[in-house]
């Protein structure tokens, strides 16, 4: 008499439980540095050792380099935008004062995304993308992809109220993180440091260009 065969499993779950909570934090943090200090190219020796654990313990973790390195990537954006990303969606949305909440929202985007060492990581992405283009998808997806979303909904529902008008608000969105964000990243690339003065006058230039184009006067309250 034959047995029905067992389906095939699937990948060994990781790790749970407050032990391994805490290795798996190790391995995140050891790993940013490492990657930001070696690059993608470092091994998975060096990775563990760094971390304080074992191949076997990093592998059950994440399964393999590349899945840590995406773990830190969206880390690393989850924290740089979060607080931005709450005033977007939380304020901005339904502002009475769109000029004040697009500041209190672009100065906290800037200042999430343009530190040295969210830059250092995008640089390591930028040189690995031909050979490890799905690190970069990662990067777009947690990163800019997120970031305009939830900015369209914004922006839209200002539209909707009749405080922009908006268009093209894939344009618009575009236009914004290039007034206010790209000169960071150019910066950035070059190693070049930024004043905070120059880097506040970016962004507050940056919304007035914006609000002149799409604004409707009552965007700004006493306009």
């Amino acid at each position: 008499m034959r047995t029905a065969k067992s389906a095939p499993e699937g990948p060994p779950a990781a790790p749970s439980g407050a032990r391994a909570a805490r290795k798996r934090q190790a391995i995140l943090e050891a790993a940013h540095r490492v990657f930001l200090r070696e690059g993608f190219g470092a091994g998975v020796d060096l990775l563990a050792a760094e971390a304080g654990v074992s191949k076997v313990t990093l592998y059950n973790h994440f399964g393999s380099k590349e899945n840590l390195f995406k773990e830190v990537i969206g880390r690393t954006l989850d924290e740089a935008l979060g607080a931005s990303e709450s005033l977007i969606i939380d304020r901005l949305a339904e502002s009475d004062d769109v000029r004040a909440d697009l500041l209190a929202a672009c100065r906290s985007w800037v200042s999430g995304l343009a530190t040295p060492e969210v830059l250092a990581l995008r640089d390591v992405i930028a040189g690995e993308r031909r050979r490890f283009p799905a690190l970069g998808e990662i990067w777009q997806e947690r990163g800019p992809v997120r970031q305009h979303a939830a900015l369209a909904r914004a922006l839209g529902r200002l539209d909707e109220r009749g405080l922009l008008r908006i268009p093209d608000m894939e344009l618009a969105v575009l236009q914004l993180s290039g007034l206010v964000l790209s000169p960071h990243l150019v910066y950035g690339s070059y190693g070049a440091d930024m004043s905070a003065s120059l880097a506040d006058r970016l962004v507050e230039g940056g919304v007035d260009m914006f609000l002149a184009r799409y604004g409707t006067g009552a965007a700004v309250p006493g306009t």
